[in-house]
């Protein structure tokens, strides 16, 4: 009988979104099991709101030559004496923590002599959710449908936003700036949303603060909720938008995880093959964005919104 059981998803967030699925399809198939997820520190609080796991660890990744640190991570593994393993992140690191563990934990990954391998040697071109879902599916997980988020509910009534709302992410990773559709565009997308009596709401970080501050000038009517908005708020805020716009971000997944209506905005730098977000999502790509029309994504809006 499998008691224990540790899950390793250590992120990014767009991945640990994707990983719901599986939590939720784990807990289902263990309902009575201890169930324990070893994740890194951006995510505990949202997995410990959340209704599938009954301890969050907080994983500091240290390095190899990190002798003390590894090795305390050891104690920590093995002392947990869990039956089985499920390694959703199914990374180097991960593995190297089933050689920690020892391998005569029943282990669900990629690691070398482990006991539930996920053997496609194509895992690699697959989207992270259809590879999860096999990987499951090979470890006696046979369903892994998209999580039921009711409980993921922030206090986004304090924000005092006006409805219908729309929310965008003008935004993205600072090193990747060929990801971002210029903020320009999301600023004529901005006050096109406000002709329409929608009102944008700008969801980023204070790093995004110039990109945001453009569109607010642009557009006076949007509200931005720079810095403001933890994990939970942006899925409570999902569920009350009647849209989403957005550069492929780690919110994004997280609004698409609501099932809110989303467009999402995609260049040559990934692939949404492999990684786009699901639900009600139509994906919009270019290898330059800058190539992007504005026209094209508000006929796309217009789509999703409808008459």
């Amino acid at each position: 009988m499998t008691n224990r059981i540790l899950v390793i998803k250590l992120g990014a967030l767009g991945d640990f979104v994707q990983a719901f699925g599986p939590f939720a399809a784990i807990r289902q198939h263990h309902p009575d099991a201890e169930i324990t997820l070893l994740t890194t520190r951006p995510y505990a609080a949202l997995a410990a709101a959340s209704p599938w796991f009954d301890h969050v660890w907080v994983d500091d990744k240290p390095k190899m030559w990190q002798v003390t640190s590894v090795l305390r991570l050891r104690r920590r593994l093995s002392g947990g004496r869990f039956d089985r393993v499920y390694d959703l992140q199914t990374s180097d690191r991960s593995s190297w923590y089933f050689r920690l563990m020892g391998q005569s934990v029943e282990w669900s990954g990629i690691a070398a002599g482990c006991a539930l391998p996920h053997t496609n040697p194509d895992r690699d071109a697959m989207h992270t959710v259809e590879r999860q879902a096999e990987q499951l599916s090979m470890a006696g997980i046979e369903s892994v449908p998209p999580a039921d988020l009711s409980w993921a509910d922030g206090d986004v009534g304090r924000f005092g936003l006006p409805h219908p709302f729309a929310l965008l992410c003008p935004g993205g990773a600072a090193h990747r700036p060929a990801k971002r559709w210029p903020a320009e565009n999301f600023a004529a997308l901005a006050q096109w949303l406000a002709a329409r009596g929608t009102t944008p709401v700008l969801l980023g970080t204070q790093a995004e603060r110039a990109e945001i501050d453009l569109v607010r000038a642009a557009c006076p009517q949007a509200v931005s909720l720079t810095g403001k908005t933890q994990f939970l708020d942006i899925l409570g805020l999902g569920r009350q938008a009647v849209l989403a716009l957005g550069n492929d971000t780690g919110p994004m997944h997280l609004i698409a995880a609501t099932l809110c209506p989303s467009v999402v905005l995609f260049s040559h730098e990934s692939d949404p093959t492999l990684c786009a977000p699901r639900g009600r999502v139509l994906v919009l790509r270019r290898p330059v964005l800058a190539e992007l029309p504005v026209a094209e994504v508000e006929a796309a809006i217009a789509g999703l919104l409808g008459p």
